[in-house]
């Protein structure tokens, strides 16, 4: 005779397959993500020299996407929650692959400029919505997992990124095919969404319940009316507890409500001190900081694709570690391999200076930093908020927790060469070293355990803590 757990266990294993290829679907966005992100470290070397920026107009052409990404990561959430989260999805692709096509053919600094603000629009708006679409269709023991399959997606655009700009780098205005290449995944995205069902949540909450029973069986891969009509019970009574009545500032004033309140000190307070530690300076700048410890230009360049491949390995077992162990025990292990990565590149530099035997060892300490961040941080900074905020509002918080991601991603990739100029390398990673330890205390204190639990009980569990 089969227990009701060994019954929800296959429940959940048949769910899985229907899911995942849903999935497989909407990371496309977090691809799009990932190379938009990653293809300025290889670019910029030639933008440079085409248009003969400086080094601030350089850092406008990089934190130029970032302010896109946060009036994209600002409006999506609010949107999403009228209107649903796939049609805004299909926005999100028909902007990238405007984006990718004008940053192609920009004649000057100034339009590759305003390409990058409308590439950092889609980012803002994947950023926001892709781990919340995710999260609301998977079964909550594969949730970690299928999340997390947002963050390697854009590490694998990532490393495209960065084999292409390897690929690319001795051809004719090379960065104009680097930019253009991004329009053919976001053309995939946006066919691939229009295919795809609205998430079952969303439905429930917005009058659709035939469609929400009928897209949920068709997620769940079975048609079994009593666990369909009790899951969906569950998501419509929790709904309702919260008051689903909020519209428009109502929503962002909701933000602020007691039971909402640790919540959103998590979600946000993870987004500012994981951007302020410095993790998208390496995607951003890797070249630069490898040149800085001693490499020259097409070593550096190589040894970038290293580390985005070393991401994009290292991701998988961040996948399979934080449905086992949780996100706060990873969150913190990372955290503090963090700090120490970075104490050691910090030392390494000072140390070093320009003196290329000491080039690799800096390569090393990176290596071990960005390995810690893809099994850790970059696998649980998306899969925690998207599991935290009630359903009336998750949308409108998870705009409010990514436009903090992207505000703190902004100031640090602006400030980054400016601190390296004024503070030196081994001043510059040192400060960094100290936010880490920070995430590493964060985590212990504020951050909740949501492992293997469905968002309606994280909810229930969230509302009776406060109450």
């Amino acid at each position: 005779m089969t227990s009701p757990s060994g019954t929800v266990a296959q429940r959940d294993g048949a769910a899985l397959r229907p899911v995942l290829g849903v999935t497989l679907v909407a990371a496309l966005g977090g691809l799009l993500f990932g190379y938009d992100t990653g293809v300025i470290s290889g670019a910029l070397l030639a933008i440079e020299s085409d248009f003969g920026l400086s080094a601030f107009s350089s850092g406008v052409v990089v934190s130029s996407l970032l302010v896109g990404a946060m009036a994209g990561a600002a409006g999506a959430g609010g949107l999403a929650d009228r209107h649903g989260r796939r049609p805004v999805l299909v926005a999100a692709a028909a902007i990238f692959t405007v984006g990718a096509v004008l940053a192609a053919l920009a004649p000057s600094a100034v339009v590759l400029t305003a390409a990058r603000v409308v590439l950092g629009l889609g980012i803002g708006v994947a950023s926001n919505l892709v781990p919340v679409f995710i999260a609301e269709l998977a079964p909550p023991r594969y949730r970690g997992r299928l999340v997390g399959l947002n963050q390697l997606m854009i590490t694998f655009g990532i490393v495209l990124a960065y084999v292409a700009n390897y690929a690319l780098e001795n051809v004719t205005h090379s960065w104009r095919w680097m930019f253009g290449l991004a329009a053919l995944p976001a053309l995939l995205f946006g066919i691939g969404m229009l295919l795809q069902p609205e998430s079952p949540r969303w439905l429930a909450l917005n009058g659709g319940p035939e469609r929400a029973r009928a897209v949920l069986a068709r997620l769940r891969g079975h048609d079994d009316t009593a666990a369909l009509q009790a899951e969906l019970a569950d998501m419509a009574a929790t709904s309702t507890t919260g008051g689903s009545g909020a519209r428009g500032v109502g929503r962002w004033r909701a933000l602020t409500a007691r039971s909402v309140r640790p919540a959103i000190v998590a979600g946000v307070g993870l987004q500012i001190l994981g951007q302020a530690s410095g993790v998208n300076t390496v995607i951003y700048y890797a070249p630069k900081i490898f040149q800085s410890s001693g490499l020259g230009s097409s070593s550096a360049i190589l040894a970038t694709v290293g580390v985005g491949v070393v991401n994009l390995l290292m991701t998988p077992v961040g996948m399979a570690a934080v449905d086992r162990f949780g996100r706060k025990r990873l969150l913190a292990s990372g955290a503090a391999v963090m700090t120490a990565a970075l104490a050691g590149l910090a030392a390494t530099l000072a140390a070093g200076g320009q003196n290329s035997s000491y080039a690799w060892l800096a390569v090393l300490c990176v290596v071990v930093f960005v390995a810690a961040v893809a099994t850790t941080l970059n696998v649980v900074v998306f899969i925690i908020p998207s599991e935290l905020y009630p359903q009336r509002i998750r949308g409108t918080a998870m705009s409010a927790t990514m436009f903090s991601n992207w505000t703190m991603n902004f100031v640090v990739s602006l400030t980054f060469l400016t601190l390296l100029d004024a503070l030196g390398g081994p001043n510059t990673f040192t400060l960094y070293a100290v936010v880490c330890a920070l995430l590493t205390l964060f985590a212990i204190r504020r951050i909740p355990e949501t492992r293997g639990k469905s968002l309606e009980e994280i909810e229930r569990e969230l509302v009776s803590r406060t109450a």
